[in-house]
């Protein structure tokens, strides 16, 4: 019998007052003809690595490498600031929320877990590690071609935080929307 496949990330989670933030940010485009499918507040983090379509048999192995980094790394303060979007404001695709503040140690916490994830056979990811909160996705074609400027423009109070710990998810894709359910939460620089 096949093993089954189960979509996973792993993930720093965000402060409530994210939502706040997404909310004031969702104004400013609400009166948009085009079809913006906005993220739900319980589902706003920071993505470390998408892992994909991932063996249920891996599981017990991921979360033991991804206690071996979280503990060799301390927590550390960032800043949540800024709106942008990708790749382009004439055709956006995913609207966001940057992060500033310790990005070596963000850096440092990425690099190790694609390391060690590389270790069982999922590939590293060959883009650079841009961090954000995604409040938004824009799927084409469409009609519309929302204007984001205002979006774009708007500044809010900075979030600051302390990354304390690492995510295991999974993502289910259902016709009501997408189902994370946390298959672990990692605690950093504490050894186990």
């Amino acid at each position: 019998m096949s093993e089954k496949l189960i979509r996973t990330f792993l993930s720093i989670p965000v402060p409530l007052m994210v939502r706040s933030k997404k909310q004031m940010l969702y104004s400013t485009l609400e009166q948009s003809p085009a079809t913006i499918n906005w993220v739900k507040d319980e589902q706003l983090h920071i993505t470390l690595k998408f892992i994909g379509h991932t063996p249920e048999n891996l599981f017990d192995e991921i979360k033991s490498l991804i206690i071996k980094v979280a503990s060799s790394i301390r927590p550390f303060k960032i800043t949540i600031n800024n709106t942008g979007c990708f790749p382009v404001p004439e055709r956006p695709r995913i609207l966001w929320l940057g992060v500033d503040g310790d990005l070596q140690s963000m850096k440092n916490l990425y690099i190790n877990i694609e390391k060690q994830m590389e270790t069982i056979g999922f590939p590293l990811n060959d883009g650079e590690y841009f961090p954000h909160v995604t409040l938004a996705r824009i799927k084409y074609p469409q009609k519309f071609t929302p204007d984001i400027s205002t979006f774009l423009n708007s500044s809010y109070d900075p979030i600051d935080f302390k990354v304390d710990r690492v995510q295991f998810l999974s993502s289910e894709l259902l016709p009501t929307g997408t189902l994370y359910t946390l298959l672990g939460s990692f605690p950093l620089g504490e050894i186990l």
